[in-house]
């Protein structure tokens, strides 16, 4: 069962107004305490507990599949594929978007049980998926680089009660859950306004998988600016990123998953310079993606969920619905082959999906 397209537009529409007014509602509530933006924490974290992995983190064994393989895993390459979208971590929620500590472990835990490995947004994008054998890949966002997201302790760990923290603690209780996340992030990256901070949370991150790329300098309504405004609040975040030590950002989230006029200009674009060049953009909701393998695949307009439970607004589109809904339609979900080399379908989807350059199509 697929929403219709009007239905997903309506659907978009009013998650776009839901999450509008719950971010202005953020920006209008009393400034939360920010870690203090130390110099020390450089020197901290060159002496981590937890060194980098020297290999791709959580990379699946290497397995070459056969028709009878992906037969025998019900691989389903051409499956949705849900992105969960995260906001702020808070003891107490103050907004409807906030999670607490404790509804987000619980809900990566119960994707753990269920079998899902997260791969980040520029894996996603590029089509770059390397999950175990009948395993489900699913993209954890977080927007904003909100201090709850990430912080490191006196020993230079992530600290408890963040969304990092989590995560790890997560993956230390299930080994298969791949501890991996994007973040996307604005001016002041975690509440860190000192650089060498900003350098040294950024060089944890990516050092330990996870993805740290773009928001827009300000977190504007990129609908409302002109084409040369829009340019510039997406260079801005490039050259922070690049200062700050991290890769050019593949992936871009769109402020209130609000569309600029001109949609070419959120994907590729430049300004005084400096160029980006986006394998993804992703909005705000409201349905799982569809794979980077399908042909209906929009890679300028990546659906998202938002992380949250089946009352009042998110009655249907929020995460606990959507993952329900899955488990529901397991042949509508997506389920790897374990060989990134590979697309695995059943034979019947052959004709909705294109082959990533140099991948071989194993139809069942």
């Amino acid at each position: 069962m697929r929403i219709s397209a009007f239905s997903t537009r309506i659907i978009g529409i009013a998650n776009v107004v839901v999450v509008t007014v719950a971010v202005i509602g953020l920006i209008l509530l009393p400034g939360d305490d920010r870690p203090p933006a130390r110099s020390k924490t450089a020197a901290k974290v060159q002496g981590s507990a937890e060194p980098p992995s020297p290999s791709p983190v959580g990379e699946p064994p290497g397995v070459v599949a056969t028709p009878d393989f992906a037969r025998q895993v019900h691989a389903n390459e051409a499956g949705l594929v849900p992105v969960l979208m995260y906001h702020r971590i808070l003891a107490k929620r103050l907004a409807s978007i906030d999670r607490t500590p404790g509804q987000l472990r619980k809900e990566l835990e119960k994707l753990a049980r269920q079998g899902y490995v997260p791969i980040t947004a520029r894996e996603f994008a590029t089509g770059d998926i390397r999950v175990p054998a009948g395993k489900f890949p699913v993209v954890l966002t977080f927007d904003d680089g909100h201090p709850s997201h990430f912080a490191l302790d006196e020993s230079g760990n992530p600290k408890p009660g963040t969304a990092v923290g989590i995560i790890q603690e997560v993956a230390r209780k299930y080994p298969s859950f791949r501890p991996v996340a994007t973040f996307w992030i604005n001016r002041e990256p975690f509440g860190l306004t000192d650089g060498e901070a900003q350098a040294a949370a950024v060089k944890w991150l990516v050092d330990h998988g996870y993805e740290v790329a773009n928001h827009t300098w300000g977190h504007p309504n990129l609908r409302v600016l002109g084409k040369k405004k829009v340019r510039e609040q997406i260079v801005r975040i490039e050259r922070l990123l690049k200062k700050v030590g991290a890769p050019p950002s593949k992936t871009m989230a769109l402020p209130f998953g609000s569309m600029p006029r001109s949609k070419k200009i959120a994907r590729t674009g430049s300004w005084d310079g400096t160029r980006y060049d986006f394998a993804g953009v992703f909005l705000a909701g409201a349905e799982p993606s569809l794979s980077p393998y399908a042909k209906k695949f929009d890679r300028g307009a990546i659906q998202r969920i938002q992380s949250n439970g089946k009352k009042g607004e998110c009655r249907k589109w929020c995460s606990q619905y959507w993952l329900e809904w899955l488990n529901k339609h397991p042949r509508e979900r997506y389920v790897s082959d374990g060989d990134p080399a590979r697309i695995s379908i059943p034979e019947k989807l052959r004709g909705n999906i294109v082959a990533k350059r140099g991948l071989q199509i194993i139809a069942y």
